[in-house]
Parts: structure tokens; C-alpha cells; sequence
């Protein structure tokens, strides 16, 4: 067996994504498993790791359902064959720091994300699952691989926003920028019993699916400043919540400006820009209002949970995939949808079967 293998990822630094070959076959612990991939979806992150400038040869990826092909000797949910899917963060759940902090940070800030940070990415012929009877779960019965996608990462996160913005019943959400992630904030957001949701972004496709998971308004980025724009719909009131998951720096202050005294923004967007927040958006930093952020929930417990909200009929995020493809090479077309995505009026998600 060859000890070398290819995938797709950073080519050139801040440039260019592509095909990498002769990368390293994972190796694999006694807890670990050894999947290839069976279908796959990029990301916003995988553009922003190229953009980020991360090093020449790093296969990205980390939105995934695996066919394992090895298991590891202490192994004991999983079998050679067997299909799994598996999150975005698949945390060290032996790391001794996970007492005294949360899950996705046992280790450092964000190790939990070892994919793409520390170990190659999922984007490959092969990859490893660590930890494999913590981090991965069988798909089951009723869903297929585009809902074990979808919850790996758009869902975890998208409802982690709501989580963050601890959503009460009858509350008024605003959710800023509905990609994937922010249409999953909706779902979300109104899951949690939310009462009006109004929905910002610009393109007709995540329109008409944000009404879909449950925004009650919508409202165009490009139509004037966010925050007057929502004050005018709600004849001035504030709000309660805000999960920004998308937008530049002045759409992010003008969330914190328009939340309630004692309000909360809820933040998903990893940010490529510094805030400048006018004092009397906070009030002179006296209005109790709180910016809360986090890397989604992983380990194979909560997904099974998003499970159980599917299975129920409460959330059908397959409704996002507007673009299909087909073979290891689609990713490099899912890349590019990704990275245009706001040229792409038609585009909110592409799955690549592998």
C-alpha cells in the first residue's frame, strides 16, 4: 500500500487552491480510525485558511462522511465498512484541560479544529478520524449523507449561534448574513422559540430559503445601514438578540447597536477585519450588552441530537444544497462557489459525492 496519497488544498499561500500530490497517508492511534471519503462540502473556512495564508501542501477540508478502512486495536463502536459521519471539530477528549475548559479548546484555543491546523484535512483519498468512538456515529436510518454533512458544521454552528444568543420564547432575533451557517441560525433561532426573526443578506436563493427555516422579514445589506434599516421595520424598537454570521466591520457594530441594554450578539463570522464600536452603541460600555462567540459543539453525542431534531421533521437542511457534484475533483468546483459566492445568485451549498 502506498504510503503517499493526494487531495485538494493550499497550492499557493493567499492564492490559489488546488491538487496536492504525493501528501502522507494518515497514520492512525489505537482510539483512531482511517476513512476515505464518501461525500464532502466546502466551506467558507476552507477559503479563508487559503486567503489566511496557511502553508503551501496543507489539504483542507472538514465537512465530511467517511467510509471507514482501518480501526484502530481499542476501537469499539466502528468496523472496517462501516459509514460514518463525523464534525467539523472532533476534539481531544483524553486531553486533561477539557475539566477545566469546553470541548473545543481542550488542549489550546481551538484545538479542537485539528483538521486543516494541525493534521491534514478531509479534502483527500484518505483521512483520520481521532478518537473515532467520541467523534463519529452512524448515519441513521431516515437520513443520508447530505443531512451528515450539513450537521457536521452548518447546523452545529448555526445553532450554536442561537445557543450563544440564549433565544427565549417570544424574543426578536435578528440574523446577520444568511449563508449556510446564518440560514441554520434562523432554524435555530426559531427552534428556540423565537418570535420574530428578521433575516439580512441579499441573495434570492438564501431568501427565499431563510422564510423557509423560519424568518419572519428580510432585509437587504445593501439597502442602507443595517441597524437603521431594522429599526425602521420595527418601528423603533431594539432587539433582543443579534447572530452575526456574516458582514464587514460596520455591519458588526451596528449589531452591537442595535441590541437591547442587556442584549446579546451571538458571533459566527470569523472575522478578517478590526471593529472600530462607536461609545454610544454600547452606551458608553454601561448598557450591559454582551458579544458572545464561540467554534461549534462537535463529538458524536451532539450529533446525534441534531439527528433526532431531523428525524423528527423539525429540520431539513438539504433544502440548502443548490449544486451537486461528483468525484474527489468536484471539490475544487465546490471551492470556487464558495469563494465567488456573491456573484453566485443561485448558489447556497454544493455537496460533492465522492
Amino acid at each position: 500500500m502506498s504510503q503517499t496519497m493526494s487531495g485538494y488544498g493550499v497550492v499557493v499561500p493567499k492564492e490559489k487552491f488546488g491538487k496536492i500530490t504525493g501528501a502522507p497517508r494518515p497514520t492512525i492511534g489505537p482510539l483512531d480510525v482511517m476513512a476515505e471519503p464518501v461525500a464532502m462540502s466546502a466551506c467558507t473556512s476552507d477559503v479563508h485558511q487559503v486567503h489566511a495564508g496557511l502553508p503551501a501542501g496543507l489539504i483542507l477540508g472538514h465537512e465530511v462522511v467517511g467510509r471507514i478502512v482501518k480501526v484502530g486495536s481499542d476501537v469499539k463502536r466502528f468496523k472496517v465498512g462501516d459509514v460514518v459521519a463525523v464534525g467539523a471539530v472532533t476534539p481531544d477528549w483524553m486531553n486533561q484541560s477539557i475539566q477545566d475548559n469546553i470541548h473545543q479548546h481542550a488542549g489550546g484555543m481551538n484545538q479542537g479544529m485539528n483538521w486543516c491546523v494541525t493534521e491534514n484535512g478531509t479534502f483527500a483519498e484518505y483521512f483520520r478520524i481521532r478518537q473515532a468512538d467520541m467523534n463519529a456515529t452512524l448515519i441513521p436510518k431516515g437520513l443520508n449523507y447530505e443531512h451528515a454533512i450539513l450537521a457536521a458544521d452548518m447546523v452545529t454552528t448555526g445553532f450554536h449561534g442561537a445557543e450563544l444568543a440564549n433565544i427565549q420564547f417570544g424574543d426578536t432575533v435578528v440574523c446577520c448574513g444568511i449563508g449556510p451557517v446564518g440560514l441554520m441560525a434562523v432554524a435555530g433561532a426559531a427552534l428556540r422559540g423565537a418570535g420574530r426573526i428578521v433575516a439580512i443578506g441579499r441573495r434570492t436563493v438564501t431568501k427565499e430559503l431563510a422564510k423557509f427555516y423560519g424568518a419572519t422579514d428580510f432585509l437587504n445589506y445593501e439597502d442602507g445601514p443595517i441597524d437603521e434599516q431594522v429599526r425602521d421595520l420595527l418601528g423603533d424598537k431594539d432587539v433582543d438578540a443579534v447572530i452575526f454570521s456574516g458582514g464587514d466591520a460596520d455591519a458588526f457594530a451596528r449589531s452591537i447597536n442595535m441590541v437591547k441594554a442587556n442584549g446579546v450578539v451571538s458571533n459566527l463570522a470569523a472575522h478578517d477585519f478590526d471593529v472600530n464600536i462607536p461609545m454610544m452603541y454600547s452606551y458608553m460600555f454601561c448598557a450591559h450588552k454582551k458579544i458572545n462567540g464561540g467554534l461549534c459543539p462537535g463529538g458524536s453525542r451532539r450529533l446525534d441530537r441534531l439527528f433526532e431534531v431531523m428525524l423528527a421533521g423539525r429540520l431539513d437542511p438539504t433544502q440548502m444544497v443548490t449544486h451537486r457534484f461528483d468525484g474527489l475533483d468536484g471539490i475544487a468546483k465546490a471551492y470556487d462557489l464558495m469563494d465567488m459566492e456573491k456573484k453566485q445568485d443561485d448558489f447556497a451549498k454544493a455537496i460533492v459525492k465522492v
